[in-house]
């Protein structure tokens, strides 16, 4: 089958639905590509590169449609363009099946079968690989704290000069989604100060973890919608959020708003009171400006000054970085094909048992199939009812589960105390030595290792494993000549323990700091 890819019409729009270094796999899956001329030169990639990886450049828009049984889409096609297409064939792109009702019945009357990226099931962890709206949004976020540095009126992070002092201009980010989590990230490694909000508590050490600070808001409601997405909140929390967010814009130098709701209008959460107490010089990128804007002042596509403060609402954050946007959207859809064609004959598979793909089908062959159901995600165990509460046993009588009494705690304490007294008195002193350390090392070992924190298990197992194989030094004074340390040389089994011991403990040694290193160069830049 031929993939067509053809050049994106709408204004404005510098993306393509592949590059060439995705040419290449995809001819590998069994296809054969057709590129129109032109469709990737905003994107820097020139038709002589998709000749070199393969593809066969087409002149004409109406050529590439006509001749292409599945056309890769970045932005959803014009009425023109459904014209131009073939009947019976396959489109993949960006559709929003809902915001374009006419665009399905067009697309349903050519008997096409649409597959619309945006329609993915995002809470199935394997689609994660085709998730083109998480790839996108990443860029965008990057795309706009460099809007922001492009219009701020100073550095990003603090200087001490022979000049004087440049304080670090501080980032408000609202909403931290991908897009919002990027931003964060990214006026981070700037040297910005930066403070995120958003209504999902569970990202709160997302935010953290990336170098911000996350702004609670002061009412209590969990705002996660599913998907990925936030919900919409009651009005007592968007009140106390306004508070909140006019707080921010009066300290603030920079704000980034990223809210948005499936299938709805932007919210508002910067007024234009809100503008008008932020310092002169101060700026505002308005990410949610294509669906109206998180700011009132915000006009889309433009970026204006009003009361001293930029408010930058462009639409087309990703088409700013065409190149890279291009290659991650391109990687997605390669994903795609893979799941299509299992089978590398070039011939594809519209799986509708499959959730990920029923999901993104939205026409059949003709027949419109979205939404579609939800997926069969594997089944959870239902948590236990809680069991009702029952009144304290009365004194002297024990019940299940009841703490122990005081009588019990004593007898338990007396039979180890006898124990450990037995063990005095008849064994013998070298052993009861030993045996002191050991219990101690148990007791011990157990209480820190216990208490910390479960995030931070991996990490200390991988130090405390490398450690504890001190054991090593007993094994090798077990095996050392009588002449060395003036001892008996020990019984064979004993000897053959000994050495297991040091093979075990030197895999432990090296495998613990292995782990450790390995660990620890996820974190470097």
């Amino acid at each position: 089958m031929r993939i067509g890819i053809p050049a994106e019409t709408s204004a404005g729009e510098k993306r393509v639905a592949t590059v060439p270094e995705v040419v290449e796999k995809l001819i590998k899956l069994g296809f054969t590509v057709a590129v129109q001329s032109g469709a990737g030169d905003a994107a820097n990639c020139s038709d002589d590169a998709y000749r070199a990886a393969g593809a066969e450049i087409i002149d004409g828009a109406a050529k590439l449609w006509a001749e292409s049984d599945i056309v890769f889409k970045v932005v959803a096609p014009t009425s023109a363009e459904v014209a131009l297409m073939r009947e019976g064939g396959t489109l993949v792109g960006f559709i929003w099946p809902a915001q374009n009702p006419e665009l399905m019945q067009q697309l349903a009357a050519k008997k096409a079968t649409v597959l619309a990226i945006d329609a993915l099931p995002r809470m199935l962890s394997r689609a994660q690989k085709m998730d083109a709206l998480t790839s996108q949004a990443g860029v965008a976020g990057y795309r706009a704290v460099i809007e922001a540095a492009n219009v701020f009126g100073r550095f990003f992070n603090g200087q001490i000069t022979a000049a004087g002092k440049v304080p670090p201009a501080k980032v408000f980010i609202a909403g931290a989604g991908v897009a919002g989590l990027a931003a964060i990230g990214t006026a981070a490694g700037l040297g910005a100060i930066v403070r995120a909000n958003d209504t999902r508590a569970e990202v709160a050490d997302q935010v953290k973890s990336l170098g911000g600070e996350f702004v609670k808001v002061d009412y209590e409601e969990e705002g996660g919608g599913g998907g990925g997405y936030a919900k919409v909140m009651s009005e007592g929390f968007q009140q106390a959020q306004r508070d909140m967010y006019a707080k921010q814009a009066r300290e603030v130098d920079i704000i980034i708003t990223t809210a948005l709701i499936p299938g709805k209008p932007a919210p508002r959460l910067i007024t234009a009171e809100m503008v008008q107490s932020m310092k002169p010089g101060s700026v505002i990128v308005d990410m949610a400006a294509e669906r109206g804007g998180n700011c009132e002042l915000t006009e889309p596509g433009q970026a204006l000054v009003k009361h001293g403060v930029t408010i930058v609402g462009y639409t087309d954050l990703n088409s700013r970085l065409a190149k890279q946007s291009s290659t991650l959207y391109g990687t997605n859809l390669f994903r795609l094909a893979e799941e299509l064609c299992k089978n590398k004959d070039g011939v594809i598979n519209v799986n509708m048992e499959d959730d990920a793909i029923r999901g993104l089908t939205v026409i059949k062959d003709g027949e419109i199939t979205w939404p579609a159901p939800a997926p069969k995600l594997a089944a959870v165990a239902k948590p236990a009812a809680a069991k009702p509460a029952t009144a304290p046993a009365a004194k002297g009588h024990g019940s299940a589960g009841a703490p122990a009494s005081a009588g019990k705690i004593v007898a338990i304490f007396s039979v180890v105390a006898l124990l450990f007294l037995l063990i005095g008195a008849y064994a013998p002193a070298a052993f009861l030595g030993h045996f002191t350390v050991f219990v101690l090392a148990c007791f011990v070992g157990y209480m820190v290792v216990w208490n910390v924190t479960p995030a931070l298990h991996t990490p200390l197992m991988s130090v405390t494993n490398a450690i504890s194989s001190i054991i090593a030094i007993g094994a090798l004074v077990q095996i050392a000549p009588p002449t060395v340390l003036g001892l008996d040389r020990p019984d064979g089994w004993i000897l053959w323990l000994a050495v297991a011991g040091i093979a075990l403990t030197a895999v432990n040694m090296f495998g613990g700091f292995a782990v450790t290193k390995r660990m620890l160069s996820m974190f470097r830049k």
